[in-house]
């Protein structure tokens, strides 16, 4: 199930990943949660597969985005490359406004 149309953040729109930590199933990783990246594009809408993980279905779909992080940004040690970058996908609850 997907839509491309519309979502809260446009393509290069400043985010920060939200610093939860909740138990369970989570699809977003540890590394990059705290950190601010660039919106790449909007993927779609899709069921949340933290949900999912439970069994639990009757939620809305929620739109998933690839976002961009530099990766010294990410690993402050990053010996590569200053443009060096990597990409994450991550659903919208995730994500807010960068400041």
């Amino acid at each position: 199930m997907t839509d491309s149309s519309d979502g809260a953040f446009p393509p290069g729109a400043r985010v920060r990943v939200r610093r939860a930590h909740p138990p369970g199933h989570v699809r977003t990783p540890h590394y990059c949660r705290g950190h601010i990246g660039e919106v790449e594009r909007l993927c779609g809408h899709f069921r949340n597969p933290e949900e999912l993980a439970y069994g639990r279905a009757d939620h809305a779909p929620l739109a998933l985005y690839r976002v961009r992080f530099r990766q010294r940004d990410l690993w402050p040690d990053y010996a590569g490359a200053v443009d060096d970058s990597v990409e994450i996908e991550l659903y919208e609850h995730w994500l807010e406004p960068a400041r």
